[in-house]
């Protein structure tokens, strides 16, 4: 009795924080199900992770070794390594034609570090940050758990589901924003916004005083047109990249930011605080990635090639409507001729057809019902097989 009472009052005491109650993120839990049958003897096909099947370039990996056997591996500078700082703000002259100070460059514990320095550096408990829907579901999940207000704007076909101008004024009009967060290519849609298109978002987002977060993680791999950095169009917007898609490392977790000289020190005593710095043996992987680009080339084109297989097989198989694939590695299908549960649709295709896809609905909470994200990032072997099952299972 006495033991029971104890229990209940020490459970009172830890009953969880409120900003601790976010969703899920549901593809981790459809991975989680996809071990499952794995460890039953299953094949699963894995369509559900954005993670490439490749692994860290050549010189990446080779460079960890060294570092390895040179014995220590120590804290680094909070902003990280100055030779890592000043090789990503020569991949801005290289690969942007714009100038970037490397003092105005962070490193990052992966681009989900990055969201938290910079929702921590530029907005109060309250503020309202709008974001796009379908979006990438951590946007929301983390500006809530900071006390933040996420604010969804629905994007639509006829502006090819990228956020306007008039978009975000016509939300800035109804309650005042302080953010807004966009990204291109898009995760889950795979579409891009032109040099046009941005630059008229950005016109419009500081014109009104709000603030601007541009993730550009999945540069690199566009292939509609090349990609455009908000870099190159405004020294006020924040940017945020990493390691972990175009160079295939994940799971060595290691990003960067370009932020507003004003953000600098702010940015830096936060990260001094939360992690003291980003793992020294990734950041001196990461500086070695850059010189595996041609490498990673390769790994595109076989990304260009299973989009191919995707584009042209999936409609075959009974999924003829999907939005723009311009650039990352993802189709955002419609499958509302089959269902209006994505949820219950990605969970019969992972049991009967063994292909393991993200539901719409973790991207989308209005209009997600109807849509499943395959992702594109495995062999064009595999592509082939799960269009195969797909269809087989959906006759």
């Amino acid at each position: 009795m006495v033991e029971a009472t104890l229990r209940n009052r020490l459970g009172q005491w830890l009953e969880p924080s409120r900003r601790s109650d976010v969703p899920p993120f549901m593809v981790m839990d459809v991975m989680a199900a996809a071990a499952r049958i794995e460890a039953a003897g299953g094949h699963v096909i894995h369509m559900e992770v954005g993670q490439p099947a490749a692994s860290a370039p050549r010189t990446a990996i080779a460079a960890a070794h060294a570092a390895l056997d040179a014995g220590r591996i120590d804290y680094t500078s909070a902003l990280g390594i100055p030779s890592l700082r000043e090789r990503i703000a020569r991949h801005y002259r290289d690969a942007y034609g714009c100038t970037v100070s490397p003092d105005r460059v962070v490193v990052t514990t992966g681009s989900s570090g990055g969201f938290i320095l910079a929702f921590l550096s530029m907005f109060e408990p309250g503020d309202r940050v709008a974001v796009t829907v379908p979006g990438y579901p951590p946007y929301r999940h983390i500006l809530t758990a900071l006390g933040c207000e996420p604010v969804l704007i629905e994007t639509t076909n006829e502006t090819r589901h990228a956020l306007t101008g008039e978009a975000l004024l016509a939300a800035h009009r109804k309650t005042p924003l302080k953010g807004v967060l966009v990204g291109s290519p898009a995760n889950p849609t795979g579409t891009m916004m032109s040099k046009e298109a941005l630059s008229s978002l950005i016109a419009a987002a500081e014109g009104a005083g709000i603030r601007f977060i541009s993730d550009e993680i999945y540069h690199g791999l566009d292939y509609a047109f090349p990609a455009v950095t908000a870099a190159a169009l405004s020294e006020q917007a924040l940017v945020i990249n990493s390691f972990s898609k175009y160079f295939c490392m994940t799971g060595w977790r290691v990003g960067w930011m370009v932020v507003p000289e004003i953000l600098v020190r702010p940015i830096e005593r936060l990260q001094q605080n939360l992690s003291i710095s980003v793992p020294a043996l990734s950041q001196i992987a990461a500086e070695a990635a850059f010189e595996g680009a041609a490498e990673m080339e390769e790994i595109k084109h076989g990304y260009q090639e299973n989009r191919r297989i995707l584009i042209e097989g999936l409609p075959k198989a009974g999924l003829t409507r999907f939005l723009p694939a311009d650039g990352a590695f993802y189709l955002y299908a419609d499958v509302s001729d089959f269902t209006s549960d994505s949820f219950a649709f990605a969970q019969e295709m992972l049991e009967k057809a063994h292909v393991a896809a993200t539901p719409g609905i973790d991207f989308d909470p209005v209009h997600g019902r109807s849509f499943i994200r395959f992702s594109y990032a495995r062999s064009a072997e595999e592509m082939r097989e799960a269009v195969e099952r797909i269809a087989r299972w959906l006759r």
